[in-house]
């Protein structure tokens, strides 16, 4: 049976599905908490739930595609933002039904999360996702602040336009200086990210871990706020809890 995922591209998914893959670390999450006997194979970056045990298939924008093969998954989980139209062509090719998902914004993630799992997997919805429905359109934001958001140095590299970052920022009463950039993760000299006109600067501990020690002395009589980045970047079960964490994280900007 074809359904359409995200993209709109047709998914031949069957009518039960036992056997998934995942080569996005949030959608490898959502399974495993959701129907965690579905989950054969994962990237190696996949590292919640802290005690998942599967197959790994190298990276998101590196799977091993012979493995992927090997293990014979009804279906594979992907990101347009993380995976390579290359490597989800050659899945396809080779007979492997692969679902898309396009994730901006947290109504989108949602959204996409409910589709994936009630077609894609073919099981129901968990109660997590009404709770971090609930829990996002219970949100109060912050007080307005403007801010920069470094996602890696050397070189600097911040969240741009149309990110699920930047959405997730803006319901908690924080904009993103470059959200209006021609890119979604310019590159900006330091010097640059001082001047943008921002009051505060985010920084997660990934991609890049920034810390106490790494990331805040960068930026001089701005207020920095270290964030958890699975909470700003990932689109899961950490939904549920990451409108409370980050507001508190945010509260507790200072200057370093």
């Amino acid at each position: 049976m074809s359904l359409r995922d995200d993209t709109g591209a047709p998914v031949p998914v069957p009518e039960r599905v036992r056997r998934v893959v995942s080569i996005v670390p949030s959608l490898t999450e959502t399974v495993a908490v959701t129907a965690p006997g579905l989950l054969v194979g994962a990237t190696d970056w996949c590292t919640h739930p802290a005690d998942l045990d599967v197959p790994r298939v190298r990276g998101t924008k590196n799977p091993d595609l012979d493995r992927i093969a090997e293990l014979r998954p009804d279906v594979v989980l992907g990101n347009t933002e993380e995976n390579r139209p290359a490597d989800v062509e050659a899945m396809r090719a080779a007979g492997i039904p692969v679902w898309m998902t396009e994730i901006r914004t947290v109504d989108e993630a949602l959204a996409s999360l409910r589709w994936m799992l009630t077609e894609a997997c073919r099981v129901p919805v968990p109660g997590w996702l009404d709770e971090a429905s609930r829990a996002w359109s219970d949100v109060t934001p912050g007080r307005p602040r403007a801010a920069v958001v470094p996602v890696w140095r050397r070189p600097w590299m911040v969240v741009g336009r149309d990110t699920f970052t930047g959405d997730v920022l803006s319901r908690l009463g924080v904009s993103n200086v470059y959200a209006h950039h021609s890119e979604r993760y310019p590159k900006i000299p330091l010097g640059e990210l001082i001047e943008a006109g921002a009051d505060l600067a985010v920084l997660p501990d990934e991609p890049y871990r920034f810390t106490e020690d790494d990331g805040p002395e960068s930026f001089p009589g701005l207020d920095v706020a270290l964030v958890n980045g699975r909470f700003l970047t990932w689109y899961g079960p950490s939904l549920v809890e990451a409108p409370r964490t980050l507001a508190r994280q945010l509260a507790a900007a200072k200057v370093h």
